[in-house]
């Protein structure tokens, strides 16, 4: 049975969809918590990370941390040697929102505070209709995609998804479904949703309406990921 490493940042970001069509694909998935309930607001924490030679793949989660921030430096700096590991020895790595931003830092591309946030679901372009939105987001940063990537979607916000051999990071949240999203706006989502102007409740609502064609859409994503990406199959659409 293959295995999936998957690295969540904090207790509140379940893999959803993503991680369910791992498993349905035949993956025995290794969840590892880098912070902890406890220490949510207190993020600076020593975290272990694993091989990642002992699995094949690797899933990379989002996080309510910056890449860059100083608080969460002295984890993020040992992550972005697994990535850059796990790529020189062709294991393949997907990474959402914060971990599409760390594949970015870790391959030379760029993560800064970006002019236009985002915040719930927003148009997706892509020349490949796997890729295409709408998609949730939640993110206040946007990478710079690094110089030997291929950007595969975008959108007038951001970048939102690039392949690197055997590596797709993503800016939007596929995984992202009512029971996740109660969970952040229960961690101070609610506030942060009102400071730009948007309604909690709405959101959510959105979300449920949603989330059902969404899950489909997800599990394309990880079809794509496992049978084009993970293979290094030269891209293109299709």
């Amino acid at each position: 049975m293959p295995r999936l490493l998957q690295i969540a940042h904090d207790h509140i970001s379940p893999a959803g969809a993503v991680a369910d069509r791992f498993a349905v694909r035949g993956y025995d998935i290794d969840e590892r918590v880098v912070v902890p309930a406890e220490q949510h607001h207190e993020p600076g924490v020593e975290f272990d990370f694993p091989n990642p030679a002992g699995y094949d793949a690797v899933l990379v989660l989002g996080a309510p941390w910056s890449t860059y921030a100083a608080e969460v430096a002295g984890w993020v700096q040992p992550e972005l040697e697994l990535l850059r590991e796990a790529d020189r020895i062709a294991v393949p790595v997907l990474g959402i929102c914060f971990g599409g931003q760390l594949l970015a830092t870790a391959h030379g591309g760029l993560v800064h505070k970006s002019p236009f946030p985002e915040i719930g679901w927003r148009p997706v372009h892509s020349d490949d209709p796997v890729f295409a939105g709408p998609w949730f987001q939640w993110h206040y940063d946007r990478w710079m995609t690094p110089p030997d990537a291929i950007e595969v979607a975008r959108n007038g916000s951001a970048p939102q998804a690039f392949t690197l051999r055997r590596n797709l990071a993503l800016q939007f949240h596929p995984e992202v479904d009512s029971t996740v999203l109660k969970g952040w706006l229960a961690f101070g989502g609610d506030r942060e949703a009102v400071a730009a102007g948007l309604d909690p409740d709405v959101l959510l609502a959105q979300t449920e309406a949603a989330e059902a064609e969404a899950a489909v859409r997800a599990r394309r994503l990880v079809d794509t990921f496992l049978d084009r990406v993970a293979i290094a199959e030269p891209w293109g659409p299709r």
